[in-house]
C-alpha cells in the first residue's frame, strides 16, 4: 500500500510538474530559463513585489499585504507587514499555501524596538502564494480583492512559482511603504 499524501502536498506537486512539462515542452530554438534573482524589492503603497537582476527588473507582480498594511510591524499581532531590509531566510514548501519563503524577520532593530514598547516582535513573516484550501466559506476571488494576511506578502500562486525557481536562501529583500 502507498502511503496516503497530503492534498496540499499533492497540489504544488502538480503545478510544478506542468510548470516543469511546459518549460520542457517549449521549441528547441527559444530556450525557456529563469534566472536566479539579485534581490526583492516590495513597494507597500504600489502593492507591487519586483524580482530584479543585475539592476533590472525582470518580473514584477500585485502582492496582498497584511490586514493593517500602513505603518511598519511594530508587535506579533498587529496585522502589519514589515519595512526594512531583510532576506529570504528559509523556503517552506510544505506550507499552508502554495510554497512560501520566509523572511528574515524581525532583525536586530525589530527585536530591540519591541523590547523597549514591551511586546513579542513576531515572526514567521513569508512570501506565499494563496491557500491552498480556502477558509471561512472563502472562495478563491476573495483572496486576489484585498489585504488578508497576518502580515506576509501574498502572490497568486502562478507567481509564486516563478519567485520560488527564481529565488535562493540569502535573496535581499527590501520592504517598502
Amino acid at each position: 500500500m502507498l502511503p496516503r499524501q497530503s492534498p496540499g502536498l499533492v497540489s504544488r506537486l502538480t503545478a510544478l510538474a506542468i510548470l516543469g512539462l511546459a518549460i520542457a515542452s517549449a521549441p528547441a530554438t527559444e530556450p525557456v530559463t529563469l534566472p536566479v534573482i539579485d534581490s526583492i524589492m516590495v513597494d507597500k503603497s504600489l502593492r507591487r513585489l519586483y524580482l530584479i537582476r543585475d539592476g533590472e527588473t525582470v518580473r514584477a507582480f500585485p502582492i496582498a499585504l497584511g490586514l493593517a498594511p500602513r505603518g511598519r510591524k511594530l508587535r506579533e499581532g498587529d496585522y502589519r507587514t514589515p519595512e526594512g531590509d531583510y532576506y529570504i531566510s528559509a523556503r517552506k514548501p510544505d506550507s499552508s499555501y502554495m510554497l512560501a519563503l520566509q523572511i528574515s524577520y524581525p532583525d536586530e532593530s525589530d527585536r530591540v524596538r519591541a523590547e523597549q514598547a514591551e511586546v513579542a516582535a513576531g515572526g514567521l513573516i513569508m512570501v506565499h502564494g494563496r491557500p491552498i484550501r480556502p477558509a471561512n466559506g472563502r472562495d478563491r476571488n476573495y483572496y486576489s480583492t484585498r489585504d488578508w494576511t497576518d502580515g506576509c506578502i501574498a502572490v497568486s500562486n502562478a507567481a509564486m512559482l516563478e519567485i520560488w525557481m527564481m529565488t535562493r536562501i540569502g535573496t535581499p529583500i527590501t520592504i517598502k511603504p
